[in-house]
């Protein structure tokens, strides 16, 4: 009888452990418990370039974002400073493609809109500290100034806020006519005016004086009250009434 040769066993044959999976990035360990961490302890157990990291998660799934997030907030001076700047800025930075300038847009928005929602059918000179927190999150760390106006009606509840204007690093046009305009199309009985200071310092300028008491002699005519100024920066915040300056 003659013997058959039989082929090689394969390690299959031999019982051996399959090939262990590759392994996984180092980053995808760090993300999950970067992302732990924010739910168990909150988002003061993380530093802002963490912060970051995590809204960038969604942006960049594939890539570790732990060195980009740091220099964005390097270049910018913190995450709210990130999240505000400027999206021309943004974009020169390596790594920043218009789909993380999305994100991060989309994240200040939303902060803003539940500072807003906090505000609605609540009077606002009874309620400051809000109205500080929502000004200071809309405004005081973008990088260009910008001209906002809370139309207020008889009970000081909020009708609309919207951004007047626009500016450069240090200046905005302001049109008294055309707050005036405005506020009598909302029937607003009273206005509260900010702006930011990009520079970082709040204290009003001579410029700053001029324009609001031209606004005052404008609207006190109607009977629009011009309950205050407030100027937004990333050091605190100034008030007009508060300075006796209205």
């Amino acid at each position: 009888m003659k013997s058959r040769v039989l082929p090689p066993a394969t390690p299959d044959l031999l019982g051996a452990a399959p090939a262990s999976k590759p392994e996984e990035p180092h980053y995808v360990g760090h993300r999950e418990r970067l992302r732990e961490r924010l739910l168990k302890a909150g988002p003061d157990a993380l530093a802002d370039y963490e912060l970051l990291e995590v809204v960038l998660f969604r942006s960049i799934p594939r890539k570790d974002v732990k060195p980009l997030a740091k220099a964005l907030v390097d270049r910018f001076g913190s995450f709210a400073q990130v999240l505000t700047a400027d999206p021309e800025q943004l974009a020169k930075i390596d790594g920043v493609s218009t789909g993380v300038i999305a994100d991060l847009q989309i994240v200040a928005v939303a902060g803003q809109q539940i500072g807003r929602r906090a505000l609605r059918g609540r009077p606002l000179l009874s309620s400051w500290t809000a109205l500080l927190e929502y000004l200071r999150t809309a405004m005081a760390f973008a990088g260009r100034e910008e001209f906002r106006v809370l139309f207020l009606d008889k009970r000081n509840h909020l009708i609309r806020d919207e951004v007047q204007g626009r500016g450069t690093v240090d200046h905005t046009p302001v049109y008294p006519r055309e707050v005036a305009k405005r506020a009598l199309e909302l029937n607003a009985t009273a206005i509260i005016l900010a702006h930011n200071h990009p520079s970082g310092d709040p204290k009003p300028s001579a410029a700053d004086i001029k324009m609001t008491r031209e606004i005052v002699s404008v609207l006190d005519p109607l009977g629009i009250v011009v309950h205050d100024h407030i100027i937004l920066g990333r050091d605190g915040h100034a008030s007009f009434k508060g300075l006796k300056l209205i």
